[in-house]
């Protein structure tokens, strides 16, 4: 720890930029584009600062532009999972011993070349990859991320600074905030570059060292981020990124004594089978390893007859349809009284009729292409199954095309049945199931809507009447851990917003607070005694 306590600025929220028609950053993210597809990338692996290459070489291609190559990315096995935990070993002493504030300021530069000079290629890269519009883009890859980068440090001071109010005479008492004994792992998944980061640099952050496996469709801004954290200063072995299959490196990280911490965001079956395998193993490690993950949802919007139609369709449509449905907290169940369901349906469909799909490079489109074809097949399988099932009436979209790309409409779903096979499980796409109501019904449909799903990610209570309000979010508040009143379910903000929910969707421990960062110190209480006894004595042992 540093031998003086230096107090960072203020952490302010990055501004998201227009890319309006003219605009400087869209001439200046448009160029980036055109020079990212001008060639052919090759994507190594780096273990302790240096690129690995191997003869595995896995193709690389937009989700939405099949034909065209970005590139190629070297794939590892699990040799070099070893040499990746080995050299987070080997850096660990210096990094955890380096002043926390040059820590953090490696981090607080690493926001403002995002924000400046990376910006543009960070959002390139994200677009190419993940098949983002340039909004999309912005708010995550960019602006997210410099939001994660400078709230964490000032969470990491305020960590640091928290020390033992009183001190008796004679007695110094204090708090060292250790890092955790050994390496962390990190998986990230594919719809959020912010995560993806976030993930292996929240724990760096607080000295600890990293082995990183992004998952494979997000390779290529992984890689960007690998850049922007070399360019920065992050030293050689802290974060070492790898591109092995998970079961790889499963079977190498959970069986080594030096496990300490699994960062994670994936599906609700794979963390439970990591957390399964850690207890299994339990006793091989030299620590109680910590387990963090955000896993999947079931995100609702909860409607009263109270509410605004029009503000209801809204939310809907940014809420399920923006990055086709791709995100932990995208709305997927709608819950509409009868006496608003025309209304509200009217608005919808003419938004929806209004949206366009195709290639994020146009930047007239909403909607873009599912991250790959296992994702397609899955998604489309649901649709398939709704389109001949009788409880179910496809009212807009429906149609998927994987040709050229991996598109998929943005498709509403009315179910009779609340507990409808669309309205219970996670389809992470552009599908929406919405069930009618009778507008009497409203305290039942909360109890049933509490007990459809298994996850308590996000959710929204739409309604104009605040003792509806205050009853709504009282009896949902096991249901979501964001949880929204009249606004839409997703856009969770750092700082304002910490994301992250519980029951199957998680161990909620609130991404982007100070909540997080606590999971990745070990304390450690110091007393210190400078003039100590030197009789055994107690004062009550005197005569009478």
């Amino acid at each position: 720890m540093s031998n003086a306590f230096f107090k960072l600025p203020e952490a302010t929220n990055e501004p998201v930029l227009s890319y309006a028609p003219g605009s400087k950053e869209k001439k200046e993210l448009k160029e980036a584009i055109k020079k990212l597809k001008s060639k052919e990338i090759e994507i190594p692996m780096v273990i302790g600062g240096k690129n690995v290459k191997t003869d595995a070489i896995v193709p690389m291609y937009p989700p939405h532009e099949l034909s065209h190559k970005l590139g190629y990315f070297y794939k590892g096995d699990v040799n070099h999972v070893n040499k990746a935990i080995d050299a987070a070993l080997k850096a660990k002493e210096d990094w955890e011993n380096m002043p926390w504030e040059h820590r953090a300021a490696i981090f607080l530069k690493a926001a403002d070349l995002l924000s400046g000079p990376f910006r543009a290629k960070m959002n390139a890269a994200t677009m190419l990859c993940q098949s983002k519009n340039a909004f999309q883009a912005e708010i995550d890859a960019v602006a997210e991320l410099c939001d994660f980068f400078r709230f964490n440090a000032k969470f990491a001071e305020e960590i640091y600074s928290q020390q033992p109010p009183m001190q008796p005479k004679n007695i110094w008492n204090r708090l060292e905030y250790r890092a955790l004994e050994g390496f962390v792992f990190a998986i990230t998944p594919f719809n959020f570059t912010s995560i993806a980061a976030n993930l292996p640099c929240a724990p760096a952050l607080m000295g600890n060292t990293v082995v990183w496996k992004p998952a494979e469709s997000q390779i290529y801004s992984a890689w960007v981020i690998m850049e922007l954290l070399e360019e920065a200063g992050l030293p050689k072995g802290v974060i070492n990124l790898v591109y092995v299959d998970g079961p790889v490196a499963g079977d190498v990280v959970f069986n080594h004594k030096e496990f300490a911490g699994l960062h994670f965001t994936g599906s609700t079956g794979v963390f439970q089978k990591l957390w399964q395998t850690i207890g299994k193993n339990v006793s091989k490690y030299r620590s109680y390893p910590r387990i963090v993950g955000e896993t999947g949802g079931k995100d609702f919007v909860m409607v009263h007859k109270s509410a605004d139609p029009k503000e209801v369709a809204t939310a809907l449509t940014r809420g399920a349809f923006e990055y086709q449905g791709q995100k932990c907290s995208a709305a997927s169940r709608a819950y509409i009284p009868k006496s608003m369901w025309k209304k509200v349906k009217k608005y919808l469909l003419d938004d929806l009729a209004d949206i366009k799909m195709g290639t994020p490079e146009d930047f007239r489109n909403f909607v873009n292409a599912v991250i790959d074809e296992r994702a397609f097949d899955k998604i489309s399988n649901y649709i398939h199954q709704a389109k001949e099932d009788p409880k179910a009436e496809i009212i807009a979209g429906g149609k998927y095309d994987k040709s050229k790309g991996y598109f998929i409409e943005p498709t509403v779903i009315v179910a009779d049945d609340p507990k409808y096979r669309t309205m219970c499980e996670e389809i992470f796409g552009p599908v929406l199931t919405i069930h009618v109501y009778a507008d009497n019904k409203f305290e039942k449909m909360l109890e049933i809507l509490d007990e459809t799903s298994p996850y308590a990610l996000t959710g929204a209570i739409f309604s104009k009447d605040r003792e509806v309000i205050e009853s709504a979010a009282r009896k949902l508040k096991n249901s979501a851990g964001n949880f929204y009143i009249n606004d839409k379910p997703t856009g969770a903000v750092v700082g304002q917003q910490p994301f992250g929910g519980a029951r199957a969707s998680g161990t909620n421990d609130k991404a982007g607070s100070i909540l997080n960062l606590y999971r990745w110190v070990s304390p450690r209480t110091i007393k210190e005694n400078f003039v100590p006894p030197s009789d055994y004595k107690y004062p009550f042992l005197g005569e009478e």
